[in-house]
């Protein structure tokens, strides 16, 4: 910009003036070259102080004007040819003009100083120039090829390209005339290899990769590039150890940058030229990205490019990637970790300067997104199996049209919502078995630490183009941050539930009732549940989407949550008590699974499954225990064999020894593909995996078929009526919530359920006190040091006595609040708690040891004694 815009004196024509600029910039910026050089003005000088490049552009134009000496250029220098980056709407465009203005040295070498005309690079060529500038330890024509071609985009589309592969006619055809022209080609082959390196462009439309909206992904042949990435990597390898040749990379990306922005936003480069996405890949595996210098502001201008990217191109991207190895997948996943943290830690965000502003920050995300999607493609796929749909839709409320009439159309009614690239692949999160590197590494805690929710769940509701919301990427947030917008969600839909019933009320006169209330009695709960929520299930489906209140009947109190956990508590232990027979118990895991033989209606089911959604609408956590695969079938997915060593580990390690049996299957094992199950009663049923299965005997050859018949019959037909009531009743309350857009599997449980990870440090710190009772009280110093001594397995106890389940909710103990009150002086009377409100009532013990004894028969004994 400075020389562009510079005029200079009249009697001095432009491009003379242009050339002896240059020149005085290279020599303050390099050097002449003489170590005992005496001009001030030189870089070589030993008494020169180093300036930056914009410094040293503003001096070039003083030594100008001036018109200061000029150094001849010394030996070690001479070839040495120079250029200045100068951004122009296309892409950045270099002046060149050699270094040494008299040009009658001898031993002057062209090859060394003709770099200029270089308008894209090859491995060899790199290699060349390298080889050339280490003879005379001189590192500027590299570093001056380095900064044109790495500096536009037209340049790079051209560089390190594939060797193209001739057909067998082509090869026999030039043969023949190769025995020729031998000796010709030998002679020009240095000099004119631009024309054979840039052919495979013509073959841009064929390495297009696969159509829009592939679905088959796991049949996909690998994503065809014309660039050559393993090339590109040993060139990297080789150039960035030196730091000058490293500093060309970073500013030439500074000058591509905003060119690649203007030409994806404005020209549709992408669709004329598929071959442009070589920038982003050539550029991508620059291992120093996530180095500091990039991150000011190289890297997210960079990343500002790449996220205005056509879907096509990015799904095509990410099928490039997915074939990575997991250690690449995780460089790709730290660069844009780097510049996300660094940005969010170098700013102070809040809820006035919101990070959702910061165009680096969400321009990184969105890249990140690319990776995810490269990261669940390249992982252990499993694209079948899918649960069909139900076969009669959920019923629509009859508050539609009124909805209407008051502008307010039920949100999403085409169903949840769907990330566009995932639809462009044809593969959803759930697909994934393992992904190449853990879910776990693209969550950015410092990301969630500054994120102001409820401002990112109103962006995510608007679904405008000029704010960005976290929630569109999922996989950046924490299960706390994802459960707190799903917390928004449903408050949200509660309250417009709530408007809606105080408008027909006020409209058809209708009895105002802004809440799901449920009347039960306590030794009727599940008859009493049940006929209520199906009533409401038939008339207005709508209704389970209040906010829950439930009586007790016979009982005062006020339902302000801990009436509704009793309740939950109370329905999860009678529908999962083993003499309904509903659900089978596992001893050695200590799971449930449904009963295939079970004699209660599917209604039953389908009340499990409405309590299911229900606790995750109300945000209560329940004390259910499911193998993952109920999960997984709650997403969509069908439970295969390897969902067996979930929840039928017996028989699993039976049917994986049977795979991997070396003698003869059929006459060692003598089964068929027949299988017997024992009912209620012990009797035997059996069970034709095939049509006349008693009658096909397992093979070495038909054994994989037979395993994977054996775990269809076991986790989907033999329980379809079953769980079709229970899906059928979870969806009825979450149908229309981002939950299965925000949650993988896993982390349905963990919402249901809660964690594992019990950290009872972080429940002492969030612990409160009542009635008389403080942490520095010696009873409630001696209590918790007496917790911290537990066993895990009585810690589990404890936590259940005290919260009702022996998880920790979303987000750990820290999130639990306890009450610790004060039950009276010293006593023998047991601890009891009220597992409604999280309220443990404790008598002040006289010794530590009286505290522990009575406190771990409180906890030991709590069931069914009648103590509490």
């Amino acid at each position: 910009p400075i020389l562009s815009s510079f005029t200079h004196p009249p009697l001095v024509p432009r491009a003379a003036a242009k050339h002896l600029i240059e020149r005085y910039y290279h020599q303050l910026t390099e050097g002449c070259g003489n170590e005992a050089c005496t001009n001030e003005a030189c870089g070589s000088s030993p008494g020169f102080q180093r300036m930056d490049n914009n410094a040293a552009a503003i001096k070039a134009l003083e030594l100008y004007k001036n018109n200061a000496k000029l150094c001849d250029p010394h030996p070690s220098k001479k070839g040495a040819s120079s250029a200045f980056p100068e951004n122009s709407a296309k892409g950045a465009h270099n002046f060149s003009a050699c270094s040494n203005g008299k040009m009658n040295h001898k031993d002057l070498q062209p090859t060394r100083e003709d770099f200029r005309d270089l308008n894209y690079l090859t491995e060899e060529k790199v290699y060349e120039i390298l080889s050339l500038c280490s003879e005379t330890e001189d590192y500027s024509p590299l570093i001056r090829v380095i900064g044109r071609v790495f500096s536009s985009a037209e340049s790079l589309v051209q560089s390190f390209h594939k060797a193209k592969q001739h057909t067998k006619e082509e090869l026999k055809s030039l043969q023949a005339k190769d025995e020729d022209k031998d000796e010709d080609e030998k002679e020009t082959a240095s000099g004119s290899s631009t024309a054979m390196e840039v052919e495979p462009e013509a073959s841009a439309s064929s390495a297009d990769g696969p159509s829009h909206g592939e679905n088959n992904v796991q049949k996909l042949g690998p994503v065809e590039v014309s660039v050559d990435i393993e090339a590109v990597r040993r060139v990297y390898d080789r150039l960035l150890s030196n730091e000058k040749i490293e500093a060309a990379f970073l500013n030439a990306l500074v000058y591509l940058s905003p060119n690649v922005e203007c030409d994806l936003t404005y020209h549709n480069v992408y669709a004329a030229d598929p071959n442009y996405l070589n920038v982003f890949i050539i550029v991508m595996e620059n291992s120093n990205l996530h180095s500091p210098e990039y991150l000011e502001i190289a890297l997210p201008q960079f990343c500002k490019a790449m996220s205005k990217l056509p879907l096509p191109a990015l799904a095509k991207l990410a099928r490039l990637w997915s074939q990575y190895s997991a250690d690449q997948i995780r460089r790709l996943v730290e660069t844009f970790q780097q510049l996300i943290t660094y940005t969010v830690i170098s700013n102070e965000f809040s809820s006035d300067n919101l990070v959702n502003e910061d165009d680096g920050v969400v321009a990184a995300t969105k890249c990140l997104k690319i990776v995810y999607y490269a990261n669940v493609l390249g992982g252990d796929l499993d694209m079948g199996h899918n649960e069909e749909e139900d076969d009669e839709p959920i019923p629509e409320s009859s508050e539609l049209t009124l909805q209407e009439l008051l502008g307010e159309e039920r949100r999403n009614k085409k169903g949840p919502r769907v990330d566009p690239l995932e639809t462009e692949l044809g593969i959803r999160t759930s697909d994934c078995r393992k992904p190449l590197i853990p879910f776990e590494e693209f969550v950015n805690e410092p990301l969630n630490d500054v994120l102001e929710m409820d401002k990112d769940y109103t962006f995510f509701k608007v679904e405008t183009e000029s704010k960005f919301s976290f929630m569109t990427c999922p996989f950046i947030l924490n299960a706390v941050t994802k459960n707190l917008g799903l917390y928004y969600d449903n408050r949200i839909r509660m309250y417009s539930e709530r408007r809606i019933t105080a408008l027909y009320s006020l409209v058809q006169g209708q009895q105002l009732n802004p809440y799901l209330r449920l009347k039960v009695r306590r030794d009727h709960i599940i008859d009493d549940a049940l006929v209520r929520l199906e009533m409401i299930a038939m008339e207005n489906p709508a209704d389970l989407k209040k906010q829950l209140y439930v009586e007790f009947e016979g009982e005062q109190g006020v339902d302000e949550g801990g009436v509704s956990k009793e309740f939950f508590q109370l329905v999860v232990e009678e529908i999962f008590n083993r003499d309904i027979g509903m659900f089978t118990y596992d001893e050695s895991t200590k799971l449930f699974w449904f009963n295939p033989s079970s004699f209660e209606n599917e209604g039953q089911f389908t009340l499990i499954g409405i309590v299911l959604g229900l606790a995750i609408y109300n945000n209560c956590i329940l004390d259910v225990h499911f193998p993952m695969v109920v999960y997984r079938k709650l997403m969509g997915k069908k439970g295969t064999f390897r969902d067996l060593a979930d929840s039928h580990p017996v028989l699993y390690q039976s049917l994986k020894d049977l795979l991997e049996y070396e003698g003869n299957v059929e006459e060692d094992m003598m089964i068929t593909f027949q299988i017997s199950q024992t009912d209620l009663f012990g009797n035997p049923l059996m069970y034709d995996l095939k049509e006349g299965g008693d009658k096909i005997p397992v093979t070495n050859e038909n054994r994989k078929d037979f395993v994977a018949l054996y775990a269809e019959y076991m986790l989907n037909k033999s329980v379809e009526k079953q769980f079709k009531a229970f899906r059928r009743g979870f969806h009825m309350v979450t149908n229309e919530s981002p939950l299965k857009y925000l949650f993988r599997p896993e982390e349905i449980e963990l919402l249901i359920c809660g964690s594992r990870n019990l950290d009872f440090q972080a429940l002492e710190e969030s612990t409160e006190y009542d009635g008389g009772y403080n942490k520095d009280s010696c009873i409630i110093k001696d209590f918790w040091e007496t917790v911290h001594s537990f066993g895990q397995e009585q810690k589990r106890l404890f936590l259940q006595f005290t919260t009702g389940t022996d998880r920790a909710p979303v987000g750990g103990l820290g999130k639990l609040k306890m009450i610790i009150a004060k039950n009276g002086p010293d006593s023998d009377r047991l601890p009891t708690s009220h597992t409604c409100f999280n309220v443990l009532l404790l008598p002040e013990y006289s010794t530590k040891e009286k505290l522990r004894e009575r406190l771990l028969k409180a906890i030991t004994y709590a069931k069914g004694f009648g103590m509490l």
